[in-house]
């Protein structure tokens, strides 16, 4: 408070003149003292309370009680034996004394608001929670008390909410509470059993009664119990099983944002867990969740006209840039992603708000402004509280009271108050405008003839905006399939009314990019797909930018499409196209899963699997984004994906072997940075050549041999601890969950093929190679790279495999083995025929290129070892020309052939079509590369 600011005079007199009347009638020559003064000064309910217990003066004036907040003391005697008229009086005296401390705590020691909250809410919950025990034990003396299996008691649980709920409580605050027991079993050991249903209400009957009945001291709260399912008409009490059953089949909006603030009071028992883990899918969604801005904006519409009609003026809880819209701003947020952000999940919302930051979605600025502007309404709001214990947010209708609250806020007078008071508000105003903004109707910025086209699935009504007959045409069977679909689906009123709205923005969307109809019913499958999901249907309402993305996608990108459909999770990352269309960069893959995985659960393995998918898929569609709008090249588009599936193997082999070394403690001389361990990919995992569904060939390999073991309590040999991790990697990548598998994993080429160790010792991978391997293995070596290990292990295979692809070898035998496994393959795989041109297998197609490129390698590095030293085509051909195993232009025509077909491929990935293309298209490659094969891999001929 600046220096200047002193009590005014008049509040002085009026202090002093209370501070004389209570004190000097018992000792006449008593000094004053001045806290007190001040304290009288500035709260009538201080004034009232020291005039019937002048001794807790005193106690207020103590060292101990200056300083700070203390934690609440304990009851000096239990309550369990006092009758109703003792424990209610013994309530409502603690609560007097208690609240005479906050006052003197906020009025006088100007502590933070932060603190002052906090510390009323832990003194409400101590007071609440007293009142319950003492509740359960009267009625549990005559009626017995329900016991679980174990015999112990199945407490009633009160769950906190609003302000109780997130340790916000106000000086003067209503309390809501939703009453809650676990099980429904008869009573044990009374007079007579009764159920627990009956028992439950008795208990919650008392519990009302010992807290807001009004006395000769007043009442504890108000207790308002209109939030518990069904409100007034509902049961004063229900069961886990009936709570959950409710908000699973009729639970609303509105219910969803208070529950967001619910907090069970008391000691945590075995029970609070439970109860919190059946409410939680109700609260937050497992999905990004847009539909919760439309019900905040009805809430709050319905809060300003109740402001309007009751001629509120001054409110600084209701009115515009209040209270109540940071809370929304900040619980808005908190459901649309609380369900993939756990430190979202708190009913705090100071907690809420530093979360949102750590997240990003509000910059260091915004939070100290909004967190700064909202302790300021909240200051106001307990200083007018103090004055008179009542509740309210109306600013002061009196003089005195604007002088009272101008000195509390360092501030002159009145003006300088209003002033402080009104530039926050709004600002706040300006950020609830930015998060929630104000009910729109979007279909009517769009064009009347899109409104008509689909409320009367009568394209014709587009006459005047598509110009194009055959477009129209176009247009007409997919709006008439998708009207179809639309009406035999049970979406509910919202989701139609939703979709009503949307549906008009689609169609204006599509005519801008003049799309076809194929392109028109491709959009249709994402709706379809979401129909019955409405908060994803106004996602794309609530975003017109996230709409106009999923128009341009679809049209560049059946892909695309088809993934979205499948994955709706995918529609949140449509919402910035900034990020939709920047990939990382490739060195930070794993740094991003990583920071990803610091949000998860490490022990829900559900939500790890989870976790996993949608990040391939994040950030798979941003890659598929940048390369279907030419902002990536091709070869950079087969880095990407090759880097994101290095950072998720190497995220799941972390992920493995915590579960692993848990059960089975870790192998010797290991530990989480050198697992001894090391994951080899072959094929385009191996040679940087991933595409969008490209399955993984990797091996695993160990360097511990079978006489160790691991150092857990359930000893395993090493050997089988490395098998178990190999294992549970399949179980992580194979395993069908919501989101689909993670990658497809292959593990053929391990030695001996399926009948083969699925992890294998090193060494042991040396000898197979050495002795029993064929020469198609040793052609899959070439495209083989450690891509997860400790560098021990990634060096030893580079060693291994340079030994191994670098011996001497038989040039025409060579040949023939090589000729006999492409043969093989191409009678099983090919799709080739007259016309078409299969690009994979055909003849002349990317398989041959790949087998002269292995060829190359295992005939000439005895005398080249340089050609060992990548795993990837480009650069094998280009060095085997700098050695003239083949010529320059031959490596020339084969790299060209390699990426063209690659080329393609890619687009035919994007339009999710067969990688077939006409032989005419292709024709001089095919020529090309069949040339080559020939002189290379055609033994010569013999007499």
């Amino acid at each position: 408070m600046p220096a200047a600011i002193t009590i005014p005079s008049l509040l002085q007199q009026l202090g002093e003149s209370r501070y004389q009347e209570i004190y000097n009638q018992q000792e006449a020559d008593a000094p004053l003292q001045a806290p007190l003064v001040q304290l009288l000064a500035l709260s009538d309910f201080a004034y009232k309370v020291l005039s019937a217990h002048p001794h807790w003066g005193q106690w207020l004036l103590a060292p101990e009680q200056q300083a700070s907040y203390p934690a609440p003391e304990v009851f000096n005697e239990p309550l369990a034996d006092l009758d109703d008229a003792q424990a209610q009086r013994r309530l409502r005296l603690y609560r007097q004394q208690y609240w005479l401390h906050v006052a003197y705590l906020d009025l006088v020691c100007k502590n933070d608001i932060a603190d002052s909250m906090r510390y009323v809410s832990e003194l409400s919950d101590k007071l609440i929670d007293a009142a319950n025990c003492w509740a359960y034990a009267q009625v549990a003396r005559l009626n017995g008390e329900p016991l679980d299996e174990q015999g112990e008691r199945l407490p009633m649980m009160i769950l906190g909410m609003g302000k109780l709920g997130g340790f916000e409580l106000n000086y003067s605050s209503d309390i809501d509470l939703i009453f809650t027991y676990p099980r429904s079993v008869p009573t044990q050991g009374g007079r007579r059993s009764i159920e627990a249903q009956v028992f439950y209400t008795k208990v919650a009957q008392k519990v009302i009664a010992a807290l807001d009945q009004h006395t000769a001291d007043g009442r504890v709260f108000r207790v308002d119990m209109r939030l518990r399912p069904f409100g007034d008409s509902g049961p004063l009490v229900m069961s886990f099983a009936a709570m959950e059953d409710y908000y699973q089949e009729q639970g609303r909006e509105w219910e969803r944002y208070a529950m967001l603030k619910g907090r069970l009071i008391g000691t945590a028992n075995a029970y609070h867990q439970e109860f919190y883990t059946l409410l939680r899918p109700f609260v937050y969604r497992r999905y990004i969740d847009f539909s919760v801005i439309e019900s905040l904006r009805k809430m709050k519409s319905l809060i300003a006209q109740e402001v309007r009609r009751k001629g509120l003026v001054d409110n600084i809880k209701l009115g515009a840039g209040g209270i109540r819209e940071v809370e929304f701003v900040v619980q808005a947020l908190q459901l649309i992603r609380g369900g993939r952000e756990r430190q979202l999940q708190t009913p705090g919302l100071h907690q809420a708000l530093k979360a949102l930051t750590a997240l990003t979605v509000f910059n260091d600025d915004q939070y100290q402004q909004l967190w700064h502007d909202y302790a300021l309404l909240r200051r106001v709001e307990q200083y007018l509280q103090a004055i008179a214990d009542q509740q309210t947010q109306q600013l002061p209708d009196n003089e005195q009271d604007w002088l009272r609250l101008s000195y509390l806020l360092g501030e002159a007078d009145e003006a300088g108050a209003r002033a402080l008071i009104d530039a926050a508000m709004a600002r706040i105003r300006t950020e609830f405008e930015q998060v929630i903004g104000f009910e729109q109707e979007p279909s009517a910025t769009v064009d009347s003839s899109y409104v008509l086209a689909w409320e009367h699935g009568d394209i014709e009504a587009l006459s005047d905006v598509i110009l194009n007959s055959e477009q129209r045409q176009s247009w007409q069977a997919p709006l008439q399939h998708f009207r179809e679909r639309v009406s035999k689906q049970p979406i509910g009123k919202r989701g139609r009314d939703t979709l009503d709205k949307l549906m008009p923005q689609v169609l204006a969307q599509l005519q801008k990019i003049s799309a076809s109809g194929e392109v028109f019913a491709l959009v249709a499958n994402v709706l379809d797909k979401i129909m019955s999901r409405t908060t994803y249907l106004e996602l794309l309402l609530e975003n017109p930018g996230a709409l106009q993305q999923l128009v341009r996608l679809c049209a560049h990108s059946r892909w695309i499409g088809e993934q979205i459909a499948h994955h709706p999770i995918l529609l949140d990352e449509l919402i910035d196209p900034a990020e939709l269309y920047k990939p990382l960069p490739l060195d930070a893959y794993t740094n991003e899963i990583r920071q990803y995985f610091l949000r998860i659960d490490e022990q829900d393995l559900e939500l790890q699997m989870e976790a996993l998918r949608q990040f391939k898929q994040t950030q798979q569609l941003r890659i598929a984004a940048a390369d279907a709008t030419g902002v990536l090249p091709l070869m950079k588009v087969s880095d990407h994906l090759t880097a994101l599936a290095q950072a998720i193997v190497e995220q799941a082999v972390n992920l493995a072997w915590q579960q692993m070394v848990a059960r089975f403690g870790r192998p010797e001389g290991t530990g989480d940075e050198h697992k001894g361990f090391a994951v080899i990919a072959y094929g385009k995992a191996g040679g940087l050549e991933l595409g969008y569904d490209s399955d993984l060939d990797l091996v695993f390999v160990h360097n511990h041999d079978g006489d160790s073991n691991t150092d857990g309590d359930k000893q395993i040999s090493s050997r089988q601890f490395y098998l178990k991790l190999a294992q549970r990697l399949m179980h992580l990548f194979n395993t069908r969950t919501s989101s689909g598998i993670l990658y497809e994993l292959d593990t053929r080429l391990r030695p001996e093929g399926s009948s083969g160790l699925l992890a294998i010792n090193i060494e042991s991978f040396l000898h197979y190679q050495q002795t029993q391997a064929w020469t198609w293995e040793h052609q899959a070596l070439v495209r083989a790279r450690v891509i997860y290990g400790a560098q021990v292990l990634a060096t030893r295979f580079e060693e291994i495999r340079h030994s191994i692809l670098t011996q001497s070898r038989e040039r025409v035998q060579l040949q023939q083995d090589v000729q006999q496994m492409r043969e093989k393959m191409r009678q099983h795989l090919s799709r080739d025929n007259e016309l078409l041109f299969d690009l994979k297998q055909g003849h002349g197609g990317m398989t041959d290129i790949e087998f002269i490129t292995q060829y190359l390698v295992l005939a000439y590095a005895a005398e080249h070892p340089q050609l060992v030293t990548y795993s990837d085509n480009i650069r094998i051909l280009e060095i085997a020309a700098a050695y003239d195993c083949i010529s320059e232009g031959e490596a020339q025509q084969l790299i060209h052939a390699y990426c063209h077909y690659r080329g393609l491929y890619h687009v035919l990935s994007l339009r999710n079509q067969d990688k077939l293309v006409a032989k005419a298209q292709v024709q001089q490659e095919i020529a090309s590369v069949s040339a080559i094969w020939a002189a290379l891999l055609s033994p010569p001929q013999t007499d």
